[in-house]
């Protein structure tokens, strides 16, 4: 019980001392996203203590994300107007982006000759973690595994999402939000938020949005895995 509660409070805690140093320096390797795991990981090593024992603090936060979740219909309310004008264009560009997401992860897994059940793992990366596991075991994948991919997509589309904006120099916060959305879930809707309250609102659906479609075609997709 010490160990859980100490471990909810180390995660937290660090956290929020990765997120004043992002501030401070925004650059990727300081993103909290992808330094507190990592501490996280070599602290648990070090202590010698399981994935299990730190879960039971650390369940809570997973318990907090449905809350959370819910929090972004505030901006969908204040921004419907936005969200109406543009319905078509997000619904495309998000159906588009999500089945080829799967697409692309069928071809290069069967490229690198990987095996079927981390091909089915794997396919739903680019949605949140909850879905993506669901999803997981709806077509055969391993759950765990798949919550790693979703945590690296997260992380790769956090910090390339923004170089890809600036690059093609894409100023639409429509474009902005549905790309980031769309490719990094969570991680890029609060990317999203960094550039603009629109651009997070649209990313925010997006994610939504991609989470169903996901839903609904990767039970069709999959069998491309055997061809």
């Amino acid at each position: 019980m010490l160990i859980s509660f100490i471990s909810l409070l180390a995660t937290v805690a660090l956290y929020i001392v990765m997120k004043k140093v992002y501030k401070k320096h925004p650059r990727f390797y300081t993103s909290p996203l992808l330094v507190t795991p990592l501490f996280l990981v070599a602290g648990l090593l070090l202590m010698e203590t399981s994935y299990e024992d730190y879960n039971k603090g650390g369940q809570l936060l997973t318990n907090m994300l449905q809350p959370a979740t819910i929090a972004f219909a505030i901006p969908l309310y204040k921004y419907y107007p936005v969200l109406k004008k543009y319905a078509v264009e997000i619904l495309f560009n998000v159906a588009l982006g999500s089945i080829l997401a799967i697409l692309s992860t069928i071809v290069i897994a069967k490229l690198l000759n990987l095996g079927t059940d981390l091909i089915e793992s794997m396919m739903p990366r680019s949605v949140t973690t909850p879905i993506a596991m669901d999803v997981s075991k709806m077509i055969g994948g391993i759950p765990a595994i798949t919550a790693v991919f979703v945590i690296l997509t997260a992380i790769f589309g956090s910090v390339i999402g923004p170089l890809v904006i600036r690059y093609f120099r894409i100023d639409n916060e429509i474009a902005r939000g549905v790309l980031l959305g769309t490719s990094a879930h969570g991680a890029g809707t609060s990317k999203a938020f960094e550039l603009s309250s629109v651009s997070g609102t649209i990313s925010s659906i997006s994610m939504i949005l991609a989470a169903i479609i996901t839903l609904c075609a990767a039970p069709f997709l999959v069998t491309m895995i055997s061809w």
